[in-house]
């Protein structure tokens, strides 16, 4: 009987401590696993788990000042890490292992063009000259299927979607041909769609290059897709671990039954006519007015038009003739890919960017306002943005930027504010006492609560949610959501809820519109949408939902109807 062969990479006992003021604090304690040749490992587990300082850990990329590992192997082929010199890790890095981060635009360096940064990764790991370099940067992004290869090579990263830079980061990692890639969270930015072709995509590489791989995520639905074995991590610990399947079927740990609980799941609300109740409250008592509190007509935006002494330069329409309403305690749901226009059509119904149509809030018509007739409109209409931390004033405490609406528009003195921001803090699930601390203070999760409460501040009858959860973990959205739900019931809240995560969607929404290039291309109840789409793009964008069944992996779901 042969002997099975050694595994690839090996972490054993991996200990992390934190240099902080007060003394070592514990981030990762007593890490072990091992990574076979041709493995999918996921490490899997919520934000301050240990996931990215795990792989940042066997990259040798700990930032030194404040991170240092104090115990532990880890073995690449046999080869111990931890002791090798900086100058032999360079050869190891990028070369033997690789990895792919999260954000490709914070990997790639802004003023290279993209053929001048792929040669340089190659020509570091290999002794060829610059024009066969170039040639294999070329081959490269063909393997990755980037369109117009040779074109791409002379572009910059802006100049690229955010799918096709993740493409050109898995290129630069796979140019030398290692035997580990580790990818921290590659596909969390990314829309549905996107985020299937580059799952595929690593797939196919897989099975070309013979590479195992880390893959870092706390998406369990791509787990599920991705993993041959699962590691899920827990506060610096592995608390379970063992293959996919058996992981999502027969989890022995709650933290783990917990995570694969909180996956919205596409389907689960089939038969239904809207969200689920989260309270037990009395909903909202119905608006004594039946209008809309959101009416938008033939809506268009146009970026980069101007005029001149040869007339006007036409510009590019992100939206075109958008037409919806919200209304009183309902969610209206904008979904489509990166690009779409629906992001740019939030901002326009709170008149964050010219625009040329109708829109009504509450009745009142904003095209054309000045900044001082806008203001009252304002207090009836607030935004949830997708990024908490950029939300938020690092100089402002918590409470002074929840208080910041209720100051500007002149609303109670300073103790009856004092008295709103605590009654707004305990409303969305803090407590009034960390009303003194600072955004870096808290967690994602707490921070968009601190913006939910901040848009709550002045009572509005409409708040425009944009991508509000799509960088939380999937625990801490389905806190969240269940925290929006909650407040649409007991305050009559409307949402215009812009996401590209279809499952969320379903789960939120009354109503669904469908975007693609600047138009609605389907409308209607969440249940007509969902159970019995029409348009072929609809049909696409809930085909490419990673389903949390690791027995179904690389299966479509096909809508129902």
């Amino acid at each position: 009987m042969l002997a099975p062969a050694p595994p690839v990479l090996s972490v054993d006992n991996l200990t992390v401590d934190a240099l902080t003021p007060e003394g070592a604090k514990r981030v990762l304690d007593g890490v072990s696993f091992e990574l076979a040749a041709g493995e999918t490992l996921c490490l899997a587990g919520e934000s301050g788990s240990g996931k990215s300082v795990t792989s940042l850990s066997v990259m040798r990329l700990l930032p030194k000042a404040s991170l240092r590992i104090v115990a532990g192997s880890i073995k690449l082929q046999g080869r111990e890490l931890t002791t090798l010199s900086d100058r032999a890790m360079r050869q190891v890095r990028g070369g033997d292992v690789a990895m792919i981060f999260q954000e490709p635009m914070t990997s790639l360096n802004p003023v290279i063009r993209i053929g001048d940064q792929l040669t340089e990764a190659i020509r570091t790991h290999q002794e060829i000259g610059e024009a066969d370099a170039r040639r294999a940067a070329l081959a490269m992004l063909d393997a990755v299927h980037i369109a117009e290869p040779a074109r791409r090579l002379t572009q910059y990263p802006h100049e690229l979607s955010g799918g096709m830079r993740q493409r050109v980061m898995i290129g630069m990692a796979l140019s030398c041909r290692p035997k580990v890639l580790i990818a921290d969270e590659p596909t969390t930015a990314l829309d549905v769609t996107v985020q299937a072709q580059i799952l595929r995509l690593m797939r196919e590489l897989k099975a070309e290059f013979g590479t195992s791989i880390v893959l870092i995520t706390h998406d369990m639905g791509v787990v599920a897709e991705m993993a041959d074995r699962v590691a899920v991590m827990k506060a610096g610990r592995i608390v379970e671990t063992g293959p996919a399947v058996d992981v999502f079927e027969t989890p022995r740990e709650a933290y783990t039954r917990e995570l694969i609980a909180a996956v919205p799941r596409l389907g689960a609300r089939a038969g239904t006519d809207g969200p689920p109740r989260v309270t037990a409250e009395p909903a909202a008592p119905p608006a004594a007015s039946t209008r809309p509190v959101l009416e938008v007509r033939d809506l268009a935006v146009e970026y980069g038009g101007s005029s001149g002494w040869f007339g006007r330069k036409a510009g590019v329409a992100a939206v075109h003739g958008v037409s919806f309403t919200v209304e009183p305690g309902r969610t209206l749901g904008l979904v489509g890919e990166s690009g779409s226009g629906k992001s740019t059509t939030g901002k326009a119904v709170l008149g964050l960017v010219p625009f040329s149509g109708a829109v009504s809030i509450d009745g009142t018509a904003v095209a054309g306002l000045s900044p001082r007739a806008m203001r009252p409109v304002r207090r009836l209409a607030q935004m949830i943005f997708q990024d908490p931390y950029a939300s938020l004033d690092p100089r402002m405490t918590v409470g002074a930027a929840i208080a910041e609406p209720l100051v500007i528009h002149g609303i109670g003195a300073a103790a009856d504010r004092r008295d709103q921001v605590a009654e707004l803090l305990r409303r969305v699930g803090l407590t009034p006492d960390v009303a003194s601390r600072y955004p870096h203070e808290f967690s994602g999760g707490q921070r968009q609560r601190v913006c939910i409460a901040r848009a709550l501040a002045l009572r509005p009858k409409l708040i425009v949610a944009d991508e509000s959860v799509a960088a939380l973990d999937v625990s801490v959205r389905a806190r969240v959501l269940d925290l929006m739900l909650e407040l649409q019931e007991t305050m009559g809240l409307a949402y215009l809820f812009i996401s590209h995560d279809m499952a969320v969607v379903e789960r939120m929404c009354h109503h669904v519109a469908v975007m693609r290039a600047g138009r609605i291309v389907e409308a209607g109840t969440r249940r007509a949408v969902f159970e019995n789409p029409s348009d072929p793009y609809t049909r696409e964008l809930i085909a490419a939902v990673p389903i949390p069944d690791p027995r179904n992996r690389g299966r479509q779901m096909a809508p129902a109807g």
